[in-house]
C-alpha cells in the first residue's frame, strides 16, 4: 500500500492564502463593487409643463435623467405603476410641485427628489414636496429585510434539516422536505410579521402582504432544498454568496448601477422581485405591475424547487453518500 504524498505545509499555506483571495474577490464584486460604482445613468422622470419649458428641460441632466413629457394625470399614472421615480409639475404661473411615492424603490426616489428639486429651483424657485403613498423609516426598509430574512431563514433551515438527517442516517422522503418547506413558509412569515408589528404598527398586516411574504419564502425555501438535495452542502457555495446580493444589488434601481452589476446580477437576483412587490403591497398599491411580476417569478421558483425536492427516487447524491450515523461503519453479514 502506498502512503499518501504529504505536501510541505509551505505549499498548504499558499492555497489556503490563494483561497481567501478568492472569497475577498468574489465578496468584494457581490457587495462593496456594486455599492462604489453607483452613479444615475438615465434615471426615468416625468414633467407637466407647457411644451417650450418641457423642451428645455429634456435637455437638463445630460445622460443622468431620461425624461417624458405628460399630463398630470399621465404623469401621476406613471409614477403608480413605478414606470417613473418621480414627477415634476411646472405652473400655473411661477409655482412648481415635485412629486413622489413611498411605494418607489427609495434609492431612486432620492435620486429623482434631487434632480427634480435642483431643475425647479432654476426654473421657479423652490418647488413643492409631494409624496404619494407616505412611508416610514420602517416601510422603506421592511420589504428587502423581509427578504433577506426569508432566504436567511430558509437557508439555515434546510442545512439543519440535511445534517440532521446525515447525523442520525436518516434518508429524507419527500414528506420530511415538504414539511420543511411548508413550515419554513408558515415561522418566517409569522416571524417577519412580527418584526413589522414591532418596527411600525402602521404597516398593514393584511392578508396579501402576508401571502406574499408566505410565498417568497416557500419559493426560496423550496429552491434551496433542491440545491440541496442535488449537491449537498457544497450547495452552500452558492445559496451563501447569493445572500449578499440582496442588500448590495436589490436595493439599488437600475439605473443606478454599473451596466455590468445591472446584467449579471441586478437582472436576475430573486431578491428584487420579493422586495419590490412587498413594497407595493405595504404601501396600499396591489395594482402595480410588479405585484404581479412578483407573484409568478416567485410562483415559478416554488414550482421548480418543489419539483426538484419531491421528484421520486434518490438523487444521484444521496447515492454516492448514503446517511449513517457518525462514527457507524455499516459492517455486511456474511
Amino acid at each position: 500500500m502506498t502512503s499518501p504524498v504529504r505536501r510541505p505545509a509551505g505549499a498548504l499555506a499558499l492555497v489556503a492564502a490563494v483561497a481567501g483571495a478568492l472569497v475577498a474577490v468574489v465578496l468584494g464584486f457581490l457587495t462593496f463593487g456594486a455599492q462604489a460604482t453607483v452613479a444615475p445613468d438615465h434615471v426615468p422622470v416625468a414633467v407637466v409643463a407647457p411644451p417650450g419649458i418641457a423642451q428645455q428641460l429634456s435637455a437638463h441632466g445630460g445622460g443622468q435623467l431620461d425624461w417624458t413629457v405628460a399630463t398630470s394625470s399621465e404623469a401621476r399614472s406613471l409614477l403608480e405603476d413605478k414606470k417613473v421615480y418621480g414627477v415634476l409639475e411646472l405652473g400655473p404661473g411661477p409655482s412648481a410641485t415635485v412629486v413622489t411615492s413611498g411605494a418607489v424603490n427609495p434609492a431612486g426616489t432620492q435620486v429623482a427628489q434631487q434632480a427634480l428639486t435642483g431643475a425647479a429651483s432654476a426654473l421657479a424657485g423652490a418647488p413643492k414636496q409631494e409624496v404619494l403613498h407616505p412611508v416610514s423609516v420602517a416601510g422603506r426598509t421592511a420589504p428587502l429585510a423581509a427578504s433577506a430574512l426569508a432566504w436567511i431563514g430558509a437557508l439555515v433551515a434546510g442545512l439543519a434539516l440535511t445534517q440532521l438527517a446525515k447525523r442520525t442516517g436518516r434518508t429524507l422522503g419527500a414528506g420530511a422536505r415538504f414539511l420543511q418547506v411548508a413550515g419554513v413558509g408558515v415561522l418566517v412569515t409569522a416571524v417577519v410579521a412580527g418584526f413589522f408589528a414591532l418596527w411600525d404598527a402602521a404597516l398593514p398586516l393584511t392578508a396579501d402582504v402576508l401571502g406574499f411574504v408566505f410565498l417568497a419564502a416557500t419559493a426560496f425555501a423550496a429552491v434551496q432544498a433542491g440545491l440541496l438535495r442535488l449537491l449537498g452542502l457544497r450547495a452552500m457555495a452558492v445559496l451563501g454568496p447569493l445572500y449578499l446580493v440582496a442588500p448590495a444589488v436589490a436595493g439599488q434601481v437600475p439605473e443606478l448601477l454599473n451596466p455590468a452589476y445591472r446584467t449579471l446580477l441586478w437582472s436576475w437576483t430573486p431578491f428584487r422581485f420579493s422586495a419590490e412587490g412587498l413594497r407595493s403591497l405595504l404601501q396600499g398599491v396591489p395594482g402595480a405591475p410588479d405585484v404581479t411580476t412578483g407573484v409568478w417569478v416567485l410562483g415559478a421558483l416554488l414550482a421548480a424547487g418543489l419539483l426538484v425536492t419531491l421528484w421520486p427516487g434518490r438523487s444521484a447524491r444521496e447515492e454516492a453518500e448514503p446517511h449513517l450515523p457518525d462514527r457507524v461503519v455499516e459492517v455486511g453479514v456474511h
